[in-house]
């Protein structure tokens, strides 16, 4: 059966228009004289997914500026099963500025959903939860849990200190005992549907951005 729109007229037919920017105008002579851009992509033109600000720039020189105003808040995500979230997570750390973001457990993690974020966010790794808890405790940072169990508090109502460890853990299951152990509070977002629970990587935005309205 023909669609009576016809095939021109579908969406996925519609042109697609070039993601950021083309090549520096003017042309090598117009260049800035300015360490920070990258001669390659001044000469190509830069479709990556950063904002305005660092078009064109070196990928070393967003990350030293960005390392000039990062916030004091961290994030660190418990990987003991294989989840796409992680890197929704890391690529909303990035978008919120976070200090730094830290994988607890596998190494290894799915980096496509952080979209290339992940090479300007500084990310560590510890191999377990107690590893994890004796760097924050060094660091003097204080571990919120972020999970809807018993005695956990909305996040509205919560304490966000400015200096601090955003914990989050797995899809469906959440954070295992000990990480929640290690946390000296537990926070959760207050929720008024039907559904236990939502997904991981909004809950992480969700509490991100209610720290930076508190203190960005």
């Amino acid at each position: 059966m023909t669609d009576a729109a016809g095939a021109g007229d579908r969406e996925d037919d519609e042109p697609r228009l070039p993601v950021g920017v083309g090549p520096w105008p003017g042309g090598p002579d117009a260049w800035p004289d300015d360490d920070r851009y990258d001669p390659e992509l001044l000469a190509e033109g830069d479709r990556r997914n950063v904002v305005d600000r660092y078009r064109y720039w070196r990928m070393a020189a967003i990350v030293a500026d960005l390392d000039e105003r990062r916030h004091p808040f961290h994030v660190a995500i418990e990987n003991w099963q294989h989840d796409l979230n992680i890197g929704s997570i890391v690529r909303s750390a990035n978008a919120f500025l976070a200090a730094e973001v830290h994988i607890i457990g596998k190494r290894r993690w799915n980096r496509r959903g952080a979209m290339v974020t992940d090479r300007y966010q500084h990310v560590r790794h510890h191999d377990d939860v107690a590893a994890f808890a004796a760097w924050a405790d060094a660091a003097g940072l204080p571990v919120l849990a972020i999970d809807n169990v018993d005695g956990s508090v909305p996040v509205d109502r919560a304490e966000l200190p400015e200096r601090c460890v955003l914990l989050f853990g797995q899809e469906g299951p959440g954070l295992s005992p000990e990480a929640l152990a290690a946390a000296s509070a537990v926070v959760e977002i207050t929720q008024y549907g039907s559904t236990r629970s939502i997904n991981a990587s909004a809950a992480a935005a969700v509490v991100m951005y209610e720290w930076c309205r508190r203190w960005a």
